[in-house]
């Protein structure tokens, strides 16, 4: 049994680790040509006219994203259109969550800074600041039939209004098809800002064309960990979450997502862009993906547009600017907190262990008021009592496999040649001992159990903000992995002690020997960079199976001094 225990491990965890590279989630369809022109046209400027918001002396011109665009393509309204007079920035916001900025040029967000969040990169110091510099969060554009007109290129006036608690923003702008209004409405202590507007004089099937940004300034100690988690996400109503990375796009690669839409996210590892339809009711239209030229190994660039129909010249979004903190956007509901869809296409089992075990870190953080260290401590012990008698159980059940094990033999040995006869013998065997041929599988099947919970944790540590620079022990951020590598060795050493505890008592097996040494240097490797959290999650595990184990082992000893000898023929089955 041990042997098959550490087998299915192995096997669990090599799927963990190469089924999404085996097995991706399938790309959407590419998008039609004419599509990915307007889309394109819509997003870049123009060489001759940079927008006042273009990162043209901080960003590479190799590390915007291009795509081809067909010779038939429609081409934008204003093919060189007139620079826009001196942009106007104004900020709104409170002094304890976050302080958004907004430009009359294109009545653009251009950034948020948040508050409550302080930089851990190597250099700097201070709040967070989402966009990159030069760049914008979000930006607009028009889709007139087969023209495009872009926003930003137009000066809007900008008024206050609303209240002190609720502020708000009106920008209003003559565009080539009527007079534009943008309105912001900032709620306060939520990253959330609600925005609506109308284009007077719209034609029918007119579309507000919705600018991603295409990627997040980093603020994290590791940097290109940060920039490994860039990613784009969606959620096709009825469907679940999506998500594409920008590392899986190649340059120009095209993607198309069809409508209808609930929400687009731009997202890095802790912090997340979010534009969502505000109601049941609404729904957005296509998603285009474009990714963006490389200049390192490291994809830090991709275009995603959004489309949100225009209804009489309305339009109405939902835009959050903010960190993953998991209570905050399941609040916002329209299962924003599934922003990042875990698990590849074990998704379906995933994500709700995933939900489970965010509950469950948050409310035992709350009310038992422990270091997030001491409640992964607790959790790695709570499901391990849980989970003991099944463990039980299934050692239990090995244990009478081990110890029919040579009638079983005798047997096949007697009834070689008649596969019939055998299969009654086994069954009377098998039913003897109050058993079945499936008692085995029953007997494993209790020791993975914990695994969906280990899966789950796994991915939790990828974008869990809470666990974002905490300290504990020796450890100065349990997100990241363990800087002096204590942890995996300790895991590696006990998840040894407790195969060679297991293969005790127990008849020889070379197999079994061998697992009980590789399993141990495999896992270690595997684990060497995991999240030092959940390196603290699986040792303690470990160490709280090892009494357990021993107290099996010495029941082994036992029910091995009690197994008949057989000597060419079954002995008598006697129940244990």
């Amino acid at each position: 049994m041990t042997q098959r225990i550490i087998v299915a491990a192995l096997i669990l965890a090599a799927a963990f680790w190469l089924a999404p590279r085996l097995f991706p989630v399938p790309k959407p369809t590419p998008a039609r040509a004419d599509s990915l022109a307007r889309a394109d046209s819509a997003r870049r400027a123009p060489a001759a006219a940079p927008t006042p918001n273009a990162n043209a002396a901080a960003t590479p011109a190799a590390a915007t994203p291009t795509a081809a665009t067909p010779a038939a393509a429609p081409q934008a309204a204003a093919a060189t259109p007139a620079p826009v007079a001196t942009a106007e920035t104004l900020s709104v916001g409170d002094r304890l969550t976050s302080t958004m900025r907004f430009s009359t040029a294109g009545a653009s967000l251009v950034d948020a800074t948040l508050h409550r969040y302080q930089t851990l990169a190597p250099g700097r110091s201070g709040d967070i600041a989402l966009a990159r510099p030069g760049e914008s969060l979000l930006d607009f554009a028009l889709l007139l039939g087969r023209d495009t007109v872009r926003l930003d290129r137009i000066p809007f006036a900008v008024a206050r209004g609303g209240s002190t608690t609720r502020p708000e923003l009106v920008f209003t702008g003559a565009t080539p098809a009527g007079s534009a209004t943008i309105r912001y409405a900032v709620v306060p202590d939520s990253y959330t800002v609600h925005v609506a507007g109308s284009v007077a004089g719209a034609p029918q099937g007119a579309v507000l064309l919705v600018q991603m940004p295409q990627g997040l300034r980093s603020s994290e100690a590791d940097s290109a960990d940060d920039a490994r988690h860039l990613a784009i996400a969606y959620k096709r109503r009825p469907d679940d979450a999506r998500g594409v990375s920008f590392g899986s796009l190649d340059a120009g690669e095209v993607q198309s997502v069809r409508a209808p839409l609930a929400w687009a996210v731009t997202k890095s590892k802790y912090f997340l862009v979010a534009v969502a339809a505000p109601d049941s009711a609404r729904s957005f239209g296509t998603l285009s993906i474009v990714g963006g030229a490389r200049t390192t190994k490291l994809a830090t660039h991709a275009l995603a547009t959004l489309e949100v129909p225009l209804r009489n010249g309305e339009f109405a979004m939902d835009v959050y600017a903010g960190p993953q903190e998991f209570r905050r956007l399941r609040a916002l509901g329209r299962d924003l907190d599934t922003a990042n869809p875990y698990g590849g296409f074990l998704q379906g089992i995933v994500q709700p262990f995933a939900t489970l075990v965010m509950h469950m870190l948050l409310w035992m953080h709350d009310t038992l008021r422990l270091g997030w260290g001491w409640v992964l401590m607790l959790v790695a012990i709570l499901v391990r009592l849980v989970t003991w008698p099944l463990n039980q159980s299934a050692m239990r059940a090995s244990l009478r496999m081990q110890r029919i094990q040579p009638e079983l033999q005798a047997l096949q040995k007697r009834y070689k040649d008649d596969p019939q006869r055998f299969q009654q013998e086994m069954m009377k065997l098998y039913k003897a001992h109050g058993m079945s041929p499936f008692s085995s599988l029953a007997g494993c099947m209790p020791m993975l159990i914990p695994m969906p919970v280990l899966f789950a944790l796994f991915f939790v540590f990828q974008n869990t903000i809470e666990f974002r620079g905490v300290p504990f022990a020796w450890i100065p951020d349990i997100s990241l992995h363990d800087p002096y590598y204590i942890l995996p060795v300790v895991m590696g050493i006990s998840m040894f002690a407790l195969s060679w505890i297991g293969l005790r008592n127990a008849p020889p097996n070379p197999q079994a020997k061998t697992m009980a040494y590789v399993m141990p240097v495999v896992m270690t490797a595997i684990f060497f960079r995991f999240p030092a959290g959940l390196n603290l999650y699986y040792t303690v595990q470990n160490l709280v199976t090892l009494p357990q184990q021993w107290l099996l082992t010495r029941e082994r000893a036992k029910m091995a001094s009690m197994t008949p000898t057989v000597q060419g023929a079954p002995a008598k089955a006697r129940r244990g």
